[in-house]
């Protein structure tokens, strides 16, 4: 592939955000799908701002800003997640998708989450419930996927599935994206496969990642998939399924970094086996990792002896 120039890859970017936002202009604004009763946590107002849906972070950054600044260690909203504490650990989605994984094996996944203190264990919906049992009380979330791993569901299958997660105790949705759509260069339509469910789980303050599978996608794909994250109200772009022939590359977290800013998360996975891996992944521009080897990547960074890797995801 050709190399670009800093100044060819601006105005590529700047170019495919143009026809995006052109595109998007006419896009309705999506519904999520009414299902079965739920009761959102209460959220309360900022300084006299409305916090609904995380709007308070989005309209009075400058207020929530002091709540970052006194203790806050987490605010969610479209502008996505802001860490505070940099360790590895508190990076590290701590991930068990295969799906032969046993109850028993869910459970060693939640004590090692809780032990070592990961932001989240990544699990198949089916293990929500048990691992919110698993975990409450604990500093650490509980995270899982929504059209996994191909991404070609309708759009009100996607919100209907993070619905029952979050019934369950999800607090962090991991939603593949349709990338048929984006292939077929239908924006709008991916605009409304991704809102639909960004804005379901923004009505119960939970964070929402879009997983793009960008082994499958050109760098212009990649961009405008980022773009159209943004505007669909995302709290997070990912790379990568760990089931699609192909995991995170520091390129591609450094090119939707570089495409998103500094308000959205970044999410790298698939095939992050080792401390290095993971560095160069944050360097690249990752504010959180996705592995199953979260044990060997925490233990080789506080200099202890490591036995086995894990399998990437």
């Amino acid at each position: 592939m050709k190399r670009v120039s800093n100044a060819e890859f601006e105005q590529m970017v700047n170019e495919i955000t143009r026809q995006v936002v052109e595109k998007m202009s006419a896009a309705p604004e999506p519904s999520a799908p009414k299902v079965t009763t739920f009761n959102p946590p209460t959220v309360h107002a900022v300084d006299g701002c409305d916090c609904k849906d995380g709007r308070c972070v989005r309209e009075c950054a400058d207020r929530v800003k002091q709540f970052v600044n006194t203790g806050a260690g987490r605010i969610t909203s479209g502008l996505g997640y802001i860490p505070r504490d940099l360790s590895m650990a508190r990076l590290i989605d701590h991930t068990l998708l295969k799906p032969d994984a046993s109850a028993a094996e869910i459970a060693q996944l939640c004590r090692e989450a809780r032990e070592y203190h990961f932001a989240s264990v990544c699990v198949n919906s089916t293990n929500v419930a048990l691992c919110a049992d698993l975990l409450k009380g604990s500093d650490v979330a509980v995270c899982t996927v929504v059209g996994f791993p191909l991404g070609a569901s309708p759009a009100e299958v996607k919100a209907y599935e993070a619905q029952l997660a979050i019934q369950n105790g999800a607090t962090e949705i991991d939603m593949v994206m349709n990338i048929g759509v984006l292939k077929s260069r239908d924006v709008k339509a991916l605009y409304n496969d991704i809102a639909t469910v960004v804005k379901n789980c923004h009505a119960h303050n939970v964070i929402c990642k879009v997983i793009l599978e960008t082994s499958k996608l050109t760098d212009e794909e990649k961009v405008i998939a980022c773009q159209i994250c943004k505007v669909a109200g995302a709290d997070f772009v990912k790379t990568s399924t760990g089931f699609g022939g192909g995991g995170a590359t520091a390129a591609d977290v450094a090119l939707m970094r570089k495409v998103v800013g500094p308000d959205i998360g970044v999410k790298a996975s698939g095939g992050v086996r080792n401390l290095e891996d993971a560095k160069a992944m944050v360097n690249a521009g990752a504010t959180r990792i996705g592995a199953s080897a979260g044990v060997a990547i925490v233990k080789a960074e506080r200099g202890e002896t490591v036995t086995a890797a894990g399998k990437g995801y």
